[in-house]
């Protein structure tokens, strides 16, 4: 009795697995294009976020829900957003020499002050990616400069005003959403 009670539950969680695998595969494949994460190798889809021509700081269309950071690669600016779609703050950043692929990320570590990849001493440095080897991540230099470019070194610190630093690291906790746009 115990061998056919076993076959039993072995038969119930094989069933089980299928069937959680074919509704997931099933559920994948509803997902927009535009949400879904590229392949391993494959180039990511560029998101384009509509513009407000009227009122050029004004949060772009379709630049994801709830609470997030908004970094547009085009602008060079930055949103805080609120988790209904309220701005808490917006401002111009001074981007690296190494761009993260626009989708979206999650705020995976921070530190308070250290010394940038281009030797700068900076604080509030919230980190959200990594492009082959090259952390990417918001900073302010304590000395309040802005970064000299070499478009030869792979730097991956945005750079932002000291204040500016200041409100993304209240606002930019571990695990918080990061939307790269274009």
């Amino acid at each position: 009795m115990a061998g056919t009670s076993a076959a039993m539950v072995a038969g119930l969680t094989t069933a089980a697995l299928v069937t959680v695998g074919f509704l997931g595969h099933r559920a994948a494949e509803q997902v927009p294009a535009e949400l879904r994460r590229p392949e391993a190798g494959a180039a990511p889809a560029v998101r384009e976020a509509p513009r407000d021509g009227n009122r050029p700081t004004a949060l772009p269309a379709r630049s994801g829900r709830g609470t997030r950071v908004v970094y547009s690669l085009d602008d060079d600016r930055v949103w805080l957003v609120e988790a209904d779609g309220t701005v808490r703050r917006t401002f111009g950043v001074s981007p690296s020499t190494v761009d993260p692929a626009p989708g979206t990320y999650r705020v995976t570590s921070r530190s308070g002050s250290v010394t940038g990849s281009d030797g700068v001493p900076v604080e509030h440095v919230v980190r959200f990616a990594s492009v082959d080897g090259t952390v990417i991540g918001f900073s302010a230099a304590v000395d309040g400069s802005a970064p000299e470019l070499d478009p030869g070194e792979r730097t991956g610190g945005i750079r932002e005003t000291r204040a500016d630093g200041a409100a993304m690291w209240r606002f930019a906790t571990i695990g918080r959403k990061v939307v790269v746009i274009r």
